[in-house]
């Protein structure tokens, strides 16, 4: 009897635990996105997403932030794009060409876990030394590339943990019917992990269209809609960043729409990865 009504205070412990962080969760995201929200909606206008900044913006004058937005979504974008093509050979390697305990296996996911770890701002810093090696300047390419150095560990750690989920059966079945190890790779382990992958591709895009300090050095800023790689290009961490360090009331406003900008964009994207992902999951073998 002691030991039934131990557990059971155990058990009512513990889900008052589980609880109460909950609570805390939800409440610290309602009471940031309503913060960002009201303190947004003075500055909120039509204007502050379909135009760039004009003469004396960072002033109180006209003009909006068309150019973060887009700069982040081409920034992002681009970077995104040039990890998948980094990661997914990564990890159709570690997961097919060699055995998953192997040293080399090993070693590339403790790296993988190290850079993961590393500071953003430790990125730019690279970014930027590498583009004084080379003497290029700050530029939308620069940015992409250093986005993409930033993403590659996350996205690669979140792919490889999704493929090690799938069953060898499969790949047992796959190669008993003659199929190669890179159609095993493609058709069978890809497409079972489908909707992980569109997750993990997704986390890595919010973390690189988010990110201020690994673009601060290297893709600038800029007033303008890049329409070159070689252009610098402005973000919207950089443009909140900017505008709350002006002393004028009504900028900082405008510092507090770029965020709930900045937020419904990611929500956005949030949403249609539901989406897709429920359409990806009906192809899985369950």
């Amino acid at each position: 009897m002691k030991k039934l009504r131990r557990r059971k205070i155990e058990e009512r412990v513990f889900k008052l635990f589980m609880m109460g962080s909950t609570v805390v969760v939800i409440g610290s995201l309602l009471l940031i996105v309503g913060t960002v929200v009201v303190k947004s909606l003075p500055a909120m206008k039509l204007s502050m997403i379909t135009q760039t900044p004009k003469g004396g913006y960072y002033l109180g004058k006209e003009g909006g932030i068309l150019n973060a937005i887009v700069g982040s979504l081409y920034l992002a974008s681009g970077a995104t794009l040039l990890a998948v093509l980094l990661s997914l050979p990564i990890v159709i390697f570690l997961n097919i060409y060699t055995r998953k305990s192997s040293a080399l296996a090993m070693f590339t996911r403790f790296s993988l876990d190290v850079m993961w770890g590393i500071p953003s701002i430790v990125y730019g810093a690279f970014g930027f030394i590498v583009m004084m090696f080379f003497g290029l300047r700050t530029s939308l390419l620069a940015g992409i590339i250093t986005v993409a150095l930033l993403e590659i560990p996350i996205m690669t750690r979140a792919m490889d943990e999704v493929i090690r989920l799938v069953p060898e059966t499969l790949n047992d079945a796959s190669y008993s019917l003659g199929a190669t190890r890179l159609e095993t790779a493609l058709k069978v382990i890809v497409r079972q992990s489908l909707p992980g992958i569109v997750t993990a591709v997704l986390i890595a895009f919010g973390r690189g269209i988010g990110d201020a300090a690994s673009v601060l050095f290297t893709a600038g800023f800029t007033d303008n809609i890049p329409t070159s790689l070689l252009q610098p290009a402005a973000t919207l961490p950089l443009a909140i960043f900017f505008q709350l360090g002006t002393p004028y009331p009504e900028v900082q406003q405008r510092a507090y729409a770029s965020a709930a900008v900045l937020t419904l964009i990611i929500l956005v994207i949030s949403l249609g990865s539901r989406l897709l992902i429920k359409r990806l999951a009906r192809h899985r073998i369950k």
